[in-house]
């Protein structure tokens, strides 16, 4: 069905019924049958609001693919200014209510104990996530943390529930800003781009870049994807003793295959993968070192590490600049039909018609960079490592792939017809999300669940401890792709499982992080099987979730 919602002015949708609102973008979706729908802006400053209601009488056969739930009755009204002012004051009347019903007493969260002079600042730096799980499975679900010697000392809330986790993207998103200290480290470290402005400037820039990421748009770079994971396997067949680390291998595939897709030139893609190798990790760890340090001195001061640090950026964007001048000098001879990355961004245009400018663009292509192939290196490596410790998850997934595909290259259009290897990596996905918190700073006192968070404090929510609860997942720490099987996704909370964070911020590339690494594993399970040679792979959190010591599979090709 075609996507009514893949439009350049669109960001945002709400579905509202009798009682409730849920977000997603628009390239998710698609209009059920039995929904009308009508379009008007919102009142919040940072998304566009479009309002959806089930007619009264919705065809029997037709259940919502948003909810998998039936669609509910609409308010009486016909009129589609009458359905946008229902649905405002219902979304107001829930903001002043979020999860009050039950919860009549409000107090300030628990505190996490911890050391007297440090509070949880060296459990967190040793382990991040098993902190979080232990403050919930002590506290509950809102917890207050301390880090830092007293007179530097920090605090901030972890929210730990799949409501709070929706309260904070999605139906309150207004009073959780993402304006917290570490965006403004990853500002100064790549520009302001999609992933890091703010306000009405994100608006401005999501608006002009959907286009480039609607599904549409996305399938046609999977012949990119399959060529370079071809290549890889024709690699793989001379590697000593027929072993690799997955991890290591997919850092680099997922590099190259993004920057084919940004670049589209082979002489681009050799030019900037050394030079993002070379310089990222020391940037990533220089943006997370000042992010969660106490005091920082500038960044102008020329400590060693500001050095190192500036000459790291000066390199990238000095290569990232020059493919970008050489391109739209040659802008005017250009192929009409070329259609990278960098091309489509050279034609586009913000509201009032203006191009996108030199600098901005460099920003757009290392945000690109940086949250195209990290994150889906970690997903693809951590999935080629859990199939090799689960022999008969593997085996499925050969049957299923070679039962589709039938020795043929996969097609962006055979992801539907792969379900059990998309249940492969939501699960690892659940188990390992790529981006495994997410802050934010509450702009007004606000209530979740039944304790009040002040004004000004630091937020974080955790797709890595909602993913692992007792309470929501059975046996939570068991690699199992069937609990992605529909009927068991549908009994869940809508915010169990939000690697791609969610809300007027969810990740506008999650249909070709889904697209790469369903293609790529396709394409590996074809010709090889995979055995675990490391079994306990140590994980650390910097931008993003990274194995910190060899992830090694032995390989036998599949004849």
């Amino acid at each position: 069905m075609t996507n009514p919602f893949d439009r350049p002015d669109t960001d945002y949708l709400a579905l509202v019924d009798d009682r409730r609102q849920h977000s997603l973008w628009p390239s998710a979706v698609d209009v059920p049958a039995g929904w009308t729908v009508a379009f008007g802006p919102a009142k919040r400053p940072d998304c566009l609001e479009f309002i959806a209601a089930a007619w009264t009488d919705p065809p029997p056969t037709s259940a919502c693919p948003v909810e998998h739930r039936p669609a509910r009755p609409a308010p009486a009204s016909p009129d589609a200014s009458g359905l946008q002012d229902a649905a405002r004051q219902g979304s107001n009347r829930r903001r002043d209510s979020t999860m009050t019903a039950s919860t009549p007493t409000v107090s300030k969260p628990p505190t996490m104990a911890g050391h007297p002079l440090f509070g949880s600042l060296m459990d967190l730096q040793k382990d991040t996530l098993g902190t979080y799980l232990k403050a919930v499975n002590d506290h509950g679900d809102v917890v207050r943390f301390t880090v830092g010697p007293p007179g530097m000392r920090a605090e901030f809330y972890g929210v730990f529930s799949a409501d709070g986790a929706q309260q904070v993207l999605a139906s309150s998103a207004q009073t959780f800003s993402k304006e917290n200290r570490f965006l403004g480290e990853l500002r100064q470290s790549f520009g302001n781009g999609l992933l890091t402005s703010m306000g009405d400037e994100y608006l401005r820039q999501r608006r002009m870049l959907q286009s480039l990421f609607t599904p549409r748009q996305v399938n046609e770079y999977g012949s990119e994807i399959t060529q370079e994971t071809g290549s890889l396997v024709e690699r793989w067949r001379t590697a000593p003793d027929a072993t690799v680390d997955v991890a290591e291998e997919m850092t680099g595939h997922t590099l190259r295959t993004i920057s084919r897709i940004l670049f589209g030139r082979k002489s681009d893609v050799d030019a900037m993968v050394p030079t993002v190798q070379r310089n990222f990790p020391l940037i990533n760890a220089y943006a997370v070192k000042r992010a969660f340090a106490p005091v920082n001195i500038s960044r102008k001061v020329p400590t060693p590490g500001n050095l190192r640090a500036a000459k790291a950026h000066r390199e990238l964007y000095e290569v990232c600049d020059e493919i970008i001048s050489t391109r739209r000098a040659e802008d005017s001879t250009a192929p009409a039909g070329r259609n990278d990355m960098l091309s489509l961004l050279a034609r586009a245009h913000d509201d009032d018609g203006n191009p996108i400018s030199a600098e901005e663009t460099r920003n757009q292509v290392l945000v690109f960079l940086v949250t195209g192939h990290e994150s889906t290196a970690t997903t693809l490596g951590l999935t080629l490592h859990l199939l090799a410790c689960h022999p008969e998850v593997q085996a499925r997934a050969h049957q299923e792939v070679d039962r589709v595909l039938s020795g043929r290259e996969p097609v962006a259009e055979d992801l539907e017809k792969l379900p059990y290897l998309t249940q492969v990596l939501k699960e690892t996905l659940r188990l390992h999300p790529a981006a495994p918190a997410q802050g934010r700073i509450t702009t007004e006192d606000v209530q979740v669940g039944s304790y009040t968070i002040p004004a000004g404090a630091d937020v974080v929510v955790s797709s890595g401890v909602v993913q692992r609860r007792a309470d929501i997942w059975e046996d939570p720490g068991t690699f199992d792709p069937d609990r992605f099987l529909p009927e068991r996704e549908a009994a869940r909370p809508r915010y169990a499982w939000f690697p791609f964070g969610g809300g007027p911020r969810a990740c506008i590339g999650q249909h070709l992080a889904m697209l790469n690494a369903t293609l790529t594993l396709s394409v590996l399970l074809q010709n090889y099987s995979f055995t675990a040679v490391d079994t306990d792979i140590p994980l650390n959190t910097g931008i993003t979730l990274r194995p910190t010591g060899k992830v090694r599979c032995r390989l036998t090709p599949r004849t």
